[in-house]
């Protein structure tokens, strides 16, 4: 297999490394197998309860190893980090980084368990315009932007704070735009079964701003559609009509 070559992607949208094969002398033992298989939410059930795969104690433990990286680093750029404006750099970058990808502490079972009510509303159910910061995953630096949220209840209701909770703890990860957006929608699809969910995200990414292209304008946008808003032309065009307005 070609290095960085990767299979089949989790439903929360990460790529999920291929095995090598066991050599054929060795005892021969079924390969594991990834934990959501590809294809849509109903093929994945309860990934939205995903154990957090970082915690406050692993923080504690990690700071040390993170600040003497960002020592390191400064070095590597020629900085002597010794000098007075450097001398908590490290330790400061370390922290940092830590909250801005404190997603990684997080579960959707966290913040919805006790946010799910039982309602007989078919409307559509809109939230736009949450702030959203993440970090490019490419080249640590961030992407920030807008996101808007619709979802058509199924006999129950989100509190609409927690729409803002979910895009947060996926966007405090290493991230790209287009894994976050679907991550959100696949997330509150599995956590409330509604009829249909759509997300568009708009987001402006300083990989192309402040290197590479450096085009200060451009902006990124990406959307998910599932169930009656990929199905339903006029649904998914009240839907961006109504975030447009």
């Amino acid at each position: 297999m070609e290095k960085g070559k990767l299979g089949a992607l989790s439903c929360n949208g990460y790529a999920l490394e291929e095995k090598h094969p066991p050599p054929p002398a060795a005892p021969s033992r079924a390969p594991e197998k990834p934990r959501y298989s590809q294809g849509a939410s109903s093929q994945c059930p309860d990934s939205w309860k995903e154990e957090r795969t970082r915690s406050e104690e692993d923080n504690e433990m990690n700071l040390p190893s993170l600040a003497a990286a960002y020592t390191t680093i400064l070095r590597s750029l020629g900085e002597d980090p010794e000098r007075q404006g450097l001398l908590r750099t490290p330790w400061r970058a370390a922290t940092a980084m830590q909250f801005f990808t404190k997603g990684y502490q997080e579960t959707i079972s966290d913040v919805l368990n006790d946010a799910i009510f039982d309602e007989d509303h078919d409307e559509m159910v809109i939230v736009k315009d949450i702030d959203m910061f993440s970090l490019c995953e490419h080249h640590l630096v961030p992407f920030v932007g807008k996101v808007h949220i619709g979802y058509l209840p199924n006999k129950q209701v989100l509190g609409l704070s927690k729409l803002a909770r979910i895009v947060e703890i996926y966007s405090r990860r290493l991230q790209v735009q287009e894994r976050l957006t679907k991550q959100i929608a696949v997330a509150i699809t599995e956590a409330l079964q509604p009829t249909g969910v759509g997300v568009v995200i708009e987001a402006t990414h300083m990989c192309m701003v402040m290197r590479g292209v450096q085009k200060m304008n451009s902006k990124t946008v990406t959307s998910t559609m599932l169930g009656v808003f990929r199905e339903d032309a006029k649904t998914r065009e009240e839907f961006l009509t109504l975030i447009r307005s």
